[in-house]
């Protein structure tokens, strides 16, 4: 196909102009509270590439899992290799249908909560991700409020980024970026079960 260089060059300059003039008010720097919500997968995945990203800036990240623990995962082993750069706690025992024990379920969730919160106070910590947070809100094993206070008191530098099905409404409303993964299709659906390097 024959492209008109010089109508495709006219073409990128305006839009490298309307995109310059877009970009011209655009100076505020913030910590974000970011949300990764859905049926979809890639909450978990997506939040993960920011904090590598994090990483790659020489940023500190603080990681902490509510559900996953249980499991070795690939994610773990390559943070291994960063201990200046992140703290990467695994602090849940699997899924609540497999634990089948709410109490404990709830003391795990408490624990895992109060290092987040800890993460979150210390000024040493660019990023903090609570992994599948909103999984333990959704049960009720922490109150909503309590966490909404603990990101709304952070550091204005702060990032932090909470994922997991089912967000509460009033975190979406406190967020500054919310994704809904949207599951389109899925594999585990015709029968593939979850695999290394894609769920784990």
């Amino acid at each position: 196909m024959q492209v008109d260089q010089a109508r495709h060059s006219e073409k990128m300059r305006k839009k490298q102009a309307a995109q310059a003039k877009i970009m011209a008010n655009k100076t505020q720097e913030k910590g974000l509270l970011i949300v990764h919500t859905g049926k979809g997968k890639g909450k978990t995945s997506a939040a993960l590439g920011m904090v590598v990203r994090s990483i790659g800036h020489g940023m500190k990240v603080g990681v902490v899992q509510f559900v996953k623990g249980a499991m070795a995962t690939g994610e773990k082993a390559v943070f291994d290799a960063f201990p200046d750069n992140i703290d990467f706690k695994p602090m849940g025992e699997g899924f609540t249908w497999n634990t089948q024990d709410r109490s404990r379920d709830i003391a795990v969730a408490r624990k895992a909560w109060e290092e987040v919160k800890r993460m979150i106070t210390d000024p040493a910590y660019d990023m903090v991700l609570a992994d599948e947070l909103n999984i333990v809100l959704r049960y009720d094993y922490l109150p909503l409020d309590e966490v909404l206070a603990a990101v709304a008191e952070r550091d204005a530098m702060k990032h932090v980024i909470i994922t997991g099905r089912n967000a509460p409404d009033a975190l979406i409303e406190a967020a500054d970026l919310v994704t809904d993964m949207v599951m389109v299709k899925h594999p585990f659906r015709s029968g593939v079960k979850a695999q290394k390097g894609i769920e784990f």
